[in-house]
């Protein structure tokens, strides 16, 4: 049965470690929302947009500022404590440092709590939906790159030219020029290319080509033909947007570690981590 004490030494817990939460999680996420605002607004997307990636990057911000939180209460408390000399009145009542301990445990657990519901629960679903906002408006993105007559730089040394878009929506004369690589440069020139909605990106099918590769190194060019060739569009548009959270990877709620336990170092790096988040 928990005693007065251990009520008022809980309360006091419980309350400094809500106000150090609020406050990290404040701070925390304005230093995301900041980034975050100048990137989807600046790719065109709109405040609603912004809104809700900033609520479903929530949780994983909770999740990293609850163990700093509990930690900052902790110390606050016992030092108050100290210094007020109510832990010498109390221990000179008979209490002893095990007696003492009981309402830390009780707020170590209630914290373990809730950082396991948010690792196990809210944190891989808020991803998971996170991940897929991100590639809808990554395929979204991707048609600001269907503009005639403009050379565009989708990312840094990437530049993309359509001379025409017909009626039927092929792209006619295409330049496509690659040097993100420090080694080479790709340049791919068609005279036609059809845009097509993959299931993850869009692709780039170009029709009757060449492709030019640019050894830096040796300073020699190699040129080939082709009949068509498909090129993954799928860089562009995540580096326009650079909104992707550098999230661990995580498992689904509701499925078993054991069940989908991964082959990857990466995936079982994860696993072990939702496993001893809570302690």
């Amino acid at each position: 049965m928990i005693g007065k004490f251990d009520r008022y030494l809980l309360a006091q817990f419980l309350m400094l470690f809500g106000i150090f939460a609020l406050v990290l999680v404040l701070v925390y996420w304005i230093n995301r929302a900041v980034v975050l605002f100048d990137q989807l607004i600046a790719n065109g997307q709109s405040a609603a947009v912004f809104l809700e990636f900033s609520l479903l990057s929530l949780p994983n911000v909770i999740r990293i500022v609850l163990p700093i939180a509990a930690f900052a209460a902790s110390v606050y408390v016992s030092n108050r404590l100290t210094t007020e000399s109510e832990l010498v009145v109390v221990q000179a009542t008979g209490f002893s440092p095990w007696r003492l301990a009981r309402p830390v445990l009780v707020f170590g657990l209630v914290v373990a709590v809730l950082t396991s519901i948010l690792a196990h629960i809210l944190v891989p679903s808020s991803l998971r939906q996170l991940a897929i906002r991100s590639d809808e408006i990554a395929q979204n993105m991707t048609a600001r790159l269907l503009s005639e007559g403009q050379f565009l730089h989708p990312t840094t040394n990437v530049t993309f030219y359509i001379r025409e878009i017909s009626a039927r929506g092929e792209l006619k004369n295409v330049f496509l020029s690659d040097a993100r690589d420090p080694t080479r440069t790709l340049t791919y020139t068609t005279r036609e290319a059809l845009l097509i909605r993959g299931d993850t990106a869009p692709t780039l099918i170009m029709l009757e080509g060449l492709t030019q590769v640019l050894d830096r190194e040796t300073r020699l060019l190699s040129v080939t033909q082709f009949e068509d060739f498909a090129f993954d569009l799928s860089g562009f548009a995540r580096a326009m947007m650079s909104a992707q959270s550098n999230a661990p990877a995580t498992i689904p709620p509701g499925v078993s570690i054991s069940s989908r336990m991964p082959s990857t170092i990466g995936s079982l790096a994860a696993c072990c981590r939702r496993a001893i988040m809570p302690l």
